[in-house]
């Protein structure tokens, strides 16, 4: 066992002085997660917010202009009073605004005497080339309106609608572990899947490819050193590097984005190296099999990037897709890791409630590394 473990070590150590002799490897291990995180964590936001829409009150109430008031106070809208149904109807047309807030002659009226159950007072057109914006905005829109509407017969406790206030308030609405829907919330701990999914597949794809096309393979392959021994002497350098970036992450997402870290550090750790050894596991078979650093480095963009975006649920709601595809996302442990780290960040789970996707990666880690040594030819022909 001491020799085993003495090659190994061996190995890692040769591996590791590779890497600090590589400025390229040092700038991409280092450099990709914190353009990672600032591009998916400040710029990609999926609240939408200060929507373009045009108001046109018919009721001209002090009802009605508290009411374009609140959408106008609020971060969700920009609104935009019209006069004439006819310049709403050709700005509509024209593409110049995402919906029109139509407000009845007699919204404030109804609204004293709490004829709520009469045909509509509000209406509502929105832009429908967007579904998903326009769903969001007809939401945001909705709950402004109850919100208000609410509000005022509270106020006024001797209105005749004010016991609808009272109905509309028996149901209310908490959003636990993210109270505020803060999309960075949702997003951010997200990014190890993506990191570890790109840069450990990437940088270990290379590696034995760089040492068939070098000749150093030859002089590596002549010592006693078994499959096994070389290929976890060599995932050994690259794990401490891309646990590195892992914690950079965290520690980014901690102080920068705020975010709340409620479960446990521990389990957190465990996930990451279950996943780091799986991702590096498969660059290096990756690299085993091919035998060429181009190669190796388009077989890496496309099964470590697009299942981290496409097959994780990162971006795409794995709920949403048909039966063949989220049955196909199982299979990546892109999938499995993306739940544990966000459930790990933004809730107190424990290890019952993710036995199932900690199973999946464990899996994926050792058919990894069997695959990895089994593939290993350990003679010069291609």
């Amino acid at each position: 066992m001491k020799l085993f473990l003495r090659r190994v070590l061996s190995i890692a150590a040769k591996e590791a002085k590779h890497i600090r002799r590589d400025p390229f490897t040092l700038a991409v291990s280092l450099v990709l997660p914190l353009v990672f995180v600032g591009f998916f964590g400040f710029v990609i936001d999926l609240d939408y917010k200060h929507l373009p829409i045009l108001v046109q009150d018919n009721d001209q109430s002090s009802y009605s202009r508290r009411l374009i008031q609140e959408a106008s106070s609020s971060q969700y809208f920009d609104v935009t009073p019209v006069n004439s149904a006819a310049r709403a109807d050709r700005l509509l047309l024209q593409n110049d605004t995402k919906a029109l807030l139509i407000i009845e002659p007699d919204y404030g009226k109804r609204l004293v005497r709490g004829e709520a159950g009469l045909p509509a007072k509000l209406q509502l057109l929105t832009d429908g080339s967007d579904n998903a914006q326009a769903a969001i905005l007809s939401g945001y829109m909705q709950g402004l309106v109850q919100a208000a509407e609410a509000d005022f017969l509270r106020q006024n406790p001797d209105a005749p609608g004010a016991d609808t206030a009272d109905l509309s308030a028996a149901l209310r609405t908490r959003f636990l572990f993210n109270p505020e829907l803060n999309s960075r919330w949702f997003i951010v701990p997200a990014l190890s899947t993506i990191i570890i999914g790109f840069l450990a597949i990437l940088l270990t794809a290379m590696t034995v490819a760089k040492e068939w096309e070098n000749g150093s393979m030859e002089l590596l392959l002549s010592t006693p050193a078994t499959p096994l021994q070389i290929v976890l002497g060599k995932l050994l350098p690259y794990f401490v590097l891309t646990f590195f970036d892992v914690m950079l992450v965290f520690v980014l997402a901690l102080l920068v984005f705020r975010i709340p870290f409620l479960g446990s550090f521990p389990l957190y750790a465990a996930a990451c190296t279950l996943y780091i050894t799986g991702a590096l596991a498969l660059g290096l078979l990756i690299s085993v099999l091919t035998r060429q650093q181009q190669a190796a480095i388009q077989f890496g963009f496309a099964v470590g990037l697009l299942p981290s975006f496409i097959f994780s649920g990162f971006i795409f709601p794995i709920e949403n897709m048909p039966l063949f595809f989220r049955c196909l996302t199982a299979l990546f442990p892109q999938r499995w890791f993306l739940s544990i780290s966000r459930s790990l960040f933004l809730s107190e789970a424990g290890f019952t409630a993710l036995a199932g996707p900690f199973a999946a990666i464990t899996l994926f880690a050792a058919a990894m590394i069997l695959l990895a040594v089994k593939n290993f030819k350990t003679d010069v022909e291609p």
